[in-house]
């Protein structure tokens, strides 16, 4: 059956996040051993090109293209065949054209003058990619990292192969199979109630960008629904009980193979007690507060992650519906 993910997408909540814009077709119900070959050898072949954790864009003076042809790839000298073992992974395919991705091993400091290796989360943050493009580059990087780490079988310690075009791996000993990983993370927003007014919770950890306040965030915990994942986080690192838990929206996340879930997460009380051995600060932020923030116009450079992260679109949500 044909697939029309563009289509339905514009109607989601995560429309417009950064690497949350996949609409390729990825043909789960046909993979198998000659799905790789088959792309291989399709003319029209579009292939993402990595380089140490890093994806390759061609340089124009207009705009940036990170979609190499065959010719393109035969010139920068990268033998997809020498490569296709353990680096080499089938994306899907749109209309009729197959879309693969490459780890090719270059060196980014080492690159031709028409290629610049671009870091993941500057494809939404300088419009780099379209959508569409920065979802296929999370897939991609996701898929790349889990076999780049999972090598061996987790069963017998032997060495495992990649199959059916980088969707499995096989132990080559015990046989045991093995399936690329997706990690879940809840990232809420806090409200509360207060009697001057509903606020919201934002906080800041160490490694975050100087003066940036964002959304609570954790993995959730094997054994643990969506919304108790919400509660254990909130109350772990703001000392805050949780009452409703509402779903909004979900971001990939290629650093290395997380899928956001975001959330709102209604307080039961407004005395934080932060966790500091996690949270550098934090407090509670009126409307009005979170907006300047958004636009980055607070008269103390308080700012909120940029626009395409999940957290972004969570806090302009709460802004603009009270």
């Amino acid at each position: 059956m044909p697939h029309n993910f563009e289509f339905a997408a514009m109607a989601d909540k995560n429309h417009g996040l950064g690497f949350a814009g996949k609409t390729l077709d990825p043909q789960a119900e046909k993979r198998d051993e000659t799905s790789l070959p088959s792309a291989l050898a399709n003319p029209d072949a579009q292939f993402l090109l990595f380089a140490r954790g890093k994806i390759l864009l061609k340089q124009d003076i207009s705009e940036h293209s990170a979609l190499f042809s065959h010719a393109e790839i035969r010139h920068l000298q990268i033998d997809t065949d020498k490569n296709s073992k353990n680096h080499l992974i089938l994306l899907g395919e749109a209309e009729g054209t197959a879309y693969l991705a490459l780890d090719t091993g270059l060196d980014p400091e080492a690159l031709p003058p028409t290629l610049e290796a671009s870091e993941y989360r500057a494809l939404y943050t300088h419009n780099l990619l379209s959508p569409a493009d920065s979802g296929m580059v999370a897939q991609a990087a996701a898929l790349l990292a889990w076999h780049r780490t999972h090598r061996f079988c987790g069963r017998c310690g032997h060495e495992t192969e990649m199959r059916i075009g980088g969707f499995k791996r096989i132990c080559t000993s015990c046989h045991a199979e093995h399936f690329p990983r997706t990690d879940p993370v809840v990232i809420m927003l806090v409200t509360y109630q207060s009697p001057s007014g509903e606020r919201c919770l934002l906080a800041r950890s160490p490694h975050f960008a100087p003066l940036t306040y964002s959304c609570l965030a954790g993995f959730v915990e094997p054994g643990e629904t969506i919304e108790n994942a919400v509660r254990r986080e909130v109350r772990e690192e703001s000392g805050l009980p949780v009452g409703q838990v509402t779903y909004h929206a979900s971001q990939p996340w290629p650093f290395p193979y997380s899928l956001m879930i975001g959330c709102f997460a209604q307080s039961l009380s407004g005395e934080l007690n932060l966790d500091h051995d996690e949270l550098e600060d934090g407090g509670w932020f009126t409307r009005e507060e979170a907006k300047v923030m958004l636009e980055n116009i607070h008269q103390q450079g308080l700012r909120t992650p940029p626009a395409g992260a999940i957290a972004s679109a969570l806090i302009r949500h709460w802004v603009e519906n009270s």
